[in-house]
Formats: structure tokens, C-alpha cells, sequence
């Protein structure tokens, strides 16, 4: 019997901001390059929120998801992260937390699944946006498919726009090797990874 895994409360996120959606659309760029200092969790929590998180008692979410069947799971591959220690976790919408997969760095292994994009590696957390592709082809068939795809870059612009709103910097990385990627975040089966979003400062 496997031990129960630790879980770590994130701070509340905010639903208001004082930058328009028109003036975060703008200005959002892809950025490589990462200042080497640490993010707060709080950051890290609104991103979360913002990519993934619940915005409903009946549980729809900031994204929109084919049928509401909510494929997506997000990971943090967390490294420089003020209260956080190093580690890979589980991000649970219910509850707005994290759970501990496992310790230690991860930046740079990652980075090396991803082809040596050494801009991983830099990021003082990545996100990591992986699916389970049969919480919606047991409605959809094969169609589902394209839904999972399409709704991962509905939660990814709201990721990017997030962070330009925290001041912070991101891009979208897709190249990368599942298995490895799946081996270093140790996924279950039958999750797969679909796009890695490095964060850091400016």
C-alpha cells in the first residue's frame, strides 16, 4: 500500500487584476531567457488557477472542455520556487493544491527530454500540461482526440496571459520526448505529456 502523498494548500488566487485583457494581449511574447531568481508560490498558484482552475460550484473551470470532461492534468517541475521545495507535483483543482510526486531538481533532466532546450533548465518552475485522452474519447471516439488538443491550448493562452499580468515570462515548449518527459515527472500510464511552459522572471 503506497504511503499518501504530500499536500501543499496554495494561497488563494485573485479573480481581478489591474491590466485590461486588451493591453495583456499586446504585450504577450515568447521568452528563452530567465533571470535566476525565485518565483513565490503565490505566483505559481495564480498561474495554476488561471490555466486550470475551478471557477464554478459545479465544477467548470477557467478553460472550456469538450463535454466538460476535463482531460487535462497539470504538473510543476518546481526548482526556484520561494516555499516550495524542489520537486516534481500534481497540481489538484479540487481544493486549488498541490500534491508531491517526487524530490529533488528536475530542471535539467527535463530540459534534456526536451531536446537540451537549456531555457527549461533556466526556468525557475515549469509547467507541464499532460492528458488523459480517454476521459474524452469514451465520448467522443477518435474526435476526442482533437478536443484534448485544442483544449490544452485553451489552458496554455491563459497560462501566457497570467504570467504577463504577474510580470513574468513564459513560452510553449512541444518539442520534447514523451517518454522521457513521462519518466522524469514519473506520469502513470496513462497520462502523456503535451506541452511544457517554463516560467520565469524577466
Amino acid at each position: 500500500m503506497s504511503e499518501p502523498r504530500e499536500t501543499i494548500q496554495l494561497p488563494e488566487p485573485v479573480s481581478a487584476g489591474d491590466r485590461s485583457l486588451e493591453e495583456l494581449l499586446q504585450q504577450r511574447r515568447s521568452v528563452r531567457d530567465y533571470q535566476d531568481a525565485a518565483l513565490p508560490l503565490a505566483d505559481i498558484s495564480q498561474l495554476l488557477w488561471a490555466a486550470q482552475g475551478i471557477t464554478h460550484t459545479s465544477g467548470l473551470r477557467t478553460a472550456p472542455s469538450a463535454g466538460a470532461l476535463y482531460p487535462l492534468e497539470l504538473y510543476v517541475v518546481a526548482g526556484n520556487v520561494a516555499g516550495l521545495a524542489a520537486g516534481v507535483y500534481h497540481y489538484r483543482a479540487d481544493g486549488h493544491r498541490l500534491t508531491r510526486v517526487h524530490g529533488g531538481d528536475q530542471r535539467k533532466p527535463l530540459a534534456q527530454a526536451a531536446l537540451a532546450q537549456t531555457w527549461v533548465g533556466d526556468a525557475a518552475a515549469v509547467v507541464v500540461f499532460a492528458a488523459v485522452y480517454d476521459r474524452t474519447t469514451c465520448k467522443y471516439g477518435q474526435r476526442g482526440v482533437r478536443y484534448v488538443h485544442m483544449e490544452v491550448g485553451h489552458a496554455a493562452q491563459n497560462l501566457f496571459l497570467q504570467a504577463e499580468a504577474l510580470g513574468l515570462a513564459t513560452v510553449v515548449v512541444g518539442a520534447f520526448r514523451d517518454d522521457e518527459v513521462a519518466g522524469v515527472l514519473q506520469l502513470p500510464a496513462d497520462v502523456r505529456p503535451l506541452a511544457l511552459m517554463p516560467v520565469g522572471r524577466l
